[in-house]
């Protein structure tokens, strides 16, 4: 056997690879990790994109009092990439099943390990790509909204032209969570 750096490990419940290192980590708890990503990183997205925009929208206004209500359909596009997040896991915490079947301290003999990893996986993979894609978003979003705070400041025929490319910005998330939505359809928890 290769040396994996886990040599030192003699008992039976050593990890004597990086494959049994994330076997042995409960699929319920890569699927409850990959909501709570895509979840978390969602609103750091839009709180960073708010950030952003909020800043720029405020020291605009000082030149330009007439943006302030106007260009809050800015921060309303960055706390879309939140609400992305929110749909998201909703959808994923309905395809996690009650976890019962270990109840009786063992799973039973004939359990499709393969089917409850995958679930595991799958859901961990969709929250990560999700909450990474709406990071994006919400930093695209934020710089958008904050180029057409100051733009509209300069020049108010430019606020319709500018904020078409942050609705392009704001696609983003919506790609990452039809993504998300792909990568967990097969995801099934077994039943027993």
């Amino acid at each position: 056997m290769a040396d994996t750096g886990f040599s030192a490990c003699a008992s039976e419940n050593c990890n004597a690879s990086y494959d049994e290192l994330l076997t042995n980590i409960s699929p319920y708890a890569w699927a409850y990790a990959g909501i709570a990503l895509g979840l978390g990183l969602s609103v750091v997205g839009a709180a960073w994109g708010i950030w952003l925009t909020g800043s720029s929208l405020v020291g605009a206004a000082v030149k330009a009092p007439r943006i302030r209500s106007k260009n809050l359909i800015s921060v309303i596009f960055c706390e879309a990439t939140a609400i992305y997040g929110v749909i998201l896991a909703i959808l994923l915490l309905s395809k996690i099943g009650d976890g019962s079947e270990g109840s009786s301290g063992a799973l039973p003999e004939d359990w499709n390990y393969n089917q409850w990893y995958f679930a595991g996986y799958s859901l961990f993979a969709s929250g990560l790509g999700v909450g990474l894609t709406n990071v994006a978003s919400g930093v695209s979003v934020g710089i958008a909204g904050s180029a057409c705070a100051l733009a509209d400041a300069q020049d108010g025929s430019l606020f319709v032209k500018i904020l078409i490319v942050e609705i392009f910005a704001s696609a983003l998330g919506i790609f990452g969570i039809i993504v998300g939505i792909i990568q967990s359809n097969d995801a099934e928890f077994p039943s027993t």
